[in-house]
């Protein structure tokens, strides 16, 4: 005869069954890769590099002597004071869900990426099912991108703004011009919101404005370089000429600080390009490939139609060159195949040349280090040109991804560039008005110049009371 059930048992047994049950669900869920984790902080700290020294050595190679340590002081004192902000709220607003334009407030000071009750962290999507990727760790990513941008707009206003001006402006256009344009551009639900067919387009709507039209930019030509290089522009011509331009020498002081800057940001940028891809995968490889290449395409267009212009070949150039490849190819590095990065870096050597001598005399304005005529030209036309060699026939992966069935498309080289053309424009006017009316409100309440006599002295004494050199 069986042996009869015991009920008090059951009950004993299913009681532990369901007290397992969260842990058992909790194990089941995907957990970031420690390749993914490592390979990111990585390249964050390799986006960091960028600035703190590399930017601040290529635009403090490029003033005289006597600005040399402003130029530091800028460079390093506000990518400090985005960080603070970016951790305070920018992050919150630029990559949390709230409306086409600008995000929620629901990670101000950072809440809910660390339960300290739990030891959990919260996580976040990337470009695959499944593959998620700790929180504070896009967090820290995308702090080094905010930074970086607001720093690359100070060298259109080196040598003859006030440093308490930098640090208002700063805060200004950060917070109207730069969450806007990056929530607008890169926010998105991620791939796994995407369950079915029937509530896919509801989920993309809560993406970003321009992630909505079908916007490529990988690792921000239209977030960083656009955004920042006519904000640099619209300051040149607010804050007036430099004393003495145009009259006097301003030839740079340190093109041997102005290489080590230049190659420390080629270094630097396979973590701004290659760590876009949010994972160690086939897409770091193609962004840090093109990167790699476009680059140094670059570098030997500008040199070889300068040495063709000027008849000789220099240092400058060859520096400017690498930065403008870089540039360039940043919107694309993911979204272009080989054949891109080798037009791309090819085109802009050229592009930006010109950019910098013709139609800087055009424009008429002390752009001082050349910030419109290399990020904003270059990041125009790195973004225009990823509308085109994204298309498989021109060796690119594609654009129009299904998240539901997990395929990939293309619309058509036309509509993809028409698509381009309008994120480019949206961001260059945004950008242009934030900055005029940050730059005059600063203008109005504080000053944005030095007095005359301190500009003459220069920034190093008069605003910082030291010296760069013991001369």
């Amino acid at each position: 005869m069986p042996k009869r059930a015991n009920p008090t048992r059951l009950l004993s047994l299913l009681g532990a069954a369901l007290a397992l049950a969260p842990t058992l669900a909790a194990a089941d869920a995907p957990v970031p890769n420690k390749g993914d984790t490592a390979w990111m902080l990585t390249s964050t700290a390799l986006v960091l590099l960028m600035s703190v020294p590399a930017l601040g050595l290529f635009y403090g190679g490029l003033v005289r002597t006597k600005n040399m340590l402003s130029v530091l002081m800028q460079v390093f004192v506000g990518f400090s004071l985005i960080t603070v902000l970016w951790c305070v709220y920018g992050y919150s607003l630029a990559f949390t869900e709230g409306n086409a334009v600008i995000g929620g407030v629901s990670r101000l000071f950072l809440a809910g990426t660390f339960d300290p009750k739990t030891g959990a962290f919260a996580t976040v999507g990337t470009f695959s099912r499944n593959t998620p990727l700790y929180e504070l760790v896009y967090v820290a990513f995308q702090a080094t991108f905010a930074a970086i941008t607001c720093c690359l707009i100070l060298g259109s206003l080196v040598e003859r703004i006030k440093f308490s001006a930098v640090l208002v402006f700063l805060v200004l256009w950060f917070t109207f011009s730069y969450l806007p344009v990056a929530h607008m551009v890169w926010y998105w639900p991620g791939p796994d919101a995407y369950t079915s067919a029937a509530t896919a387009d509801a989920v993309s709507a809560k993406g970003g404005l321009l992630w909505q039209w079908g916007a490529l930019d990988f690792a921000g030509g239209t977030v960083v370089h656009i955004n920042a290089g006519v904000a640099g522009l619209v300051g040149a011509f607010v804050l007036g000429k430099r004393v003495g331009h145009g009259r006097e020498p301003m030839a740079p002081h340190n093109l041997t600080l102005t290489m080590v800057g230049a190659s420390l940001l080629w270094f630097g940028w396979f973590g701004f390009n290659a760590g876009s891809a949010l994972e160690a995968n086939g897409s770091a490889a193609l962004a840090f490939m093109n990167t790699y290449l476009a680059t140094a395409c670059a570098v030997l267009s500008w040199m070889g139609a300068e040495w063709w212009l000027k008849g000789k070949p220099s240092m400058l150039g060859a520096a400017s060159g690498a930065v403008a490849g870089l540039v360039a190819i940043t919107p694309a590095a993911g979204n272009v195949g080989i054949p891109g990065a080798f037009v791309i870096g090819l085109g802009v050597g050229v592009v930006c040349l010109w950019g910098v001598t013709g139609l800087k005399r055009i424009i008429r304005a002390d752009d001082s280090l050349d910030v419109f005529g290399v990020h904003a030209l270059g990041g125009i036309f790195g973004a225009l040109m990823t509308g085109i060699f994204n298309a498989p026939a021109l060796g690119g992966p594609g654009s129009t991804v299904d998240w539901v069935k997990g395929t990939s498309g293309y619309p058509g080289i036309a509509t993809q560039f028409f698509i381009q053309l309008k994120a480019v424009s949206l961001v260059l006017v945004w950008t242009a008005v934030v900055a005029f009316a940050a730059f005059y409100l600063v203008k109005l309440t504080m000053g944005l110049r030095v007095p005359e006599e301190d500009e003459r002295e220069g920034l190093d004494i008069t605003s910082h009371g030291e010296r760069a050199y013991d001369l």
